[in-house]
């Protein structure tokens, strides 16, 4: 299988990200694994999509630090190649991490993956449907069941009229962005501060209010979905604890969080099957869902990251159950051909 995976460059990876991780288990595997930054691709006057792309040289690797250190180096593979030629192109770049210095690179792994999509090669997640999830309000798609009560404004008097619903204790933070970053705890004690807290929020858009699940003192959930189901090896699920031993409210493994084993009970299993067929219906392939008590705090569609984090914790190689799912879709497609839908394939 050739397979590409879309990042923000190559100088931001980190050993330790999942991308990494699928990308050095497929070189592993015998497939030919690409990174292309976002800021690589392009549109040929033929038609044709191209990139430049980095690839390891044919050598299998003992660690994930040593394979990006030598798809770094220059004993690298650094070629331009054509996009169109690749089985699958998984888009893995989180625009987030791009609104503040290059706000022009957030849409462009989307607008180029639509683009390979109509050229026959399979792009998870769907970018048709990615660009509908580039912020927060994509979660407000979801049943409300799962979801927190939740205000999206930027009107300072709405949010303090929903704060004081909330007798005064809620969480604040932008309508784009990730990584725990710009969020906010409004608690009694800090109700004076409620203004400034959303005047700096607001400058860069708009404000999502959402009332606080005391769960969260427990830290909160991260469940990798695959094809629309709970990602699962030899009995064992890709999920794990995030949780904050100091002050700081947010469990993000960015934000200071650390990861500890979960037990996939009943209720969280619920979850997930409520929230299935939106994913479905997306093409969806691969996500991660940030669960606190019974409620659905985020969906991340773009990059969700800690499956390296799995695959130790539980000794579960989620990795090549990832990959064997993109091969079995690259068989069905060259069976059906373009009678299937990207989507559809997508979450086969």
């Amino acid at each position: 299988m050739h397979i590409g995976f879309v990042i923000n460059s190559l100088a931001s990876e980190d050993h330790r990200y999942t991308t990494v991780r699928l990308a050095y288990t497929a070189n592993r595997m015998g497939h030919e694994a690409w990174l292309i930054p976002v800021d690589a691709l392009a549109a040929d006057p033929d038609g044709t999509i191209q990139a430049r792309a980095h690839a390891a040289d044919g050598k299998r690797f003992r660690s994930q630090e040593s394979y990006l250190a030598h798809v770094r180096s220059d004993e690298g593979r650094h070629e331009r190649v054509c996009v169109d030629g690749l089985d699958v192109l998984f888009l893995r770049n989180d625009p987030a991490a791009d609104a503040g210095d290059r706000p022009w690179a957030q849409t462009s792994g989307i607008l180029f993956g639509q683009l390979a999509a109509r050229r026959g090669v399979l792009v998870v997640n769907d970018p048709e449907h990615l660009a509908n999830a580039l912020n927060k309000t994509y979660f407000q798609h979801f049943p409300e069941a799962v979801r927190p009560r939740t205000l999206i404004t930027r009107d300072r008097d709405e949010i303090a009229a929903f704060v004081d619903e909330l007798e005064g204790r809620a969480v604040l933070k932008p309508l784009q962005g990730s990584g725990g970053q710009g969020v906010f705890l409004v608690a009694d004690e800090e109700s004076p501060n409620l203004n400034q807290i959303v005047e700096a929020i607001s400058r860069d858009g708009y404000v999502v209010a959402q009332e606080y699940l005391t769960a969260a003192e427990q830290g909160d959930v991260r469940i990798f979905v695959m094809n629309g189901r709970p990602l699962q090896v030899d009995g064992k699920y890709a999920a794990f604890r995030r949780v904050n031993h100091g002050s700081d409210m947010r469990s993000n493994m960015h934000a200071g969080g650390e990861a500890e084993p979960v037990k996939m009970d009943d209720e969280l299993l619920g979850l997930v099957e409520l929230v299935r067929p939106k994913l479905l219906e997306d093409g969806m392939f691969l996500v991660g869902l940030d669960v606190v008590g019974d409620k659905l705090m985020e969906v991340n569609v773009f990059s969700p990251g800690g499956l390296t984090t799995c695959t130790a914790m539980y000794e579960a190689a989620f990795d090549v159950a990832i990959l064997d799912s993109l091969a079995a879709k690259v068989e069905h497609r060259r069976h059906y051909g373009e009678t299937l839908t990207n989507a559809a394939l997508a979450t086969l």
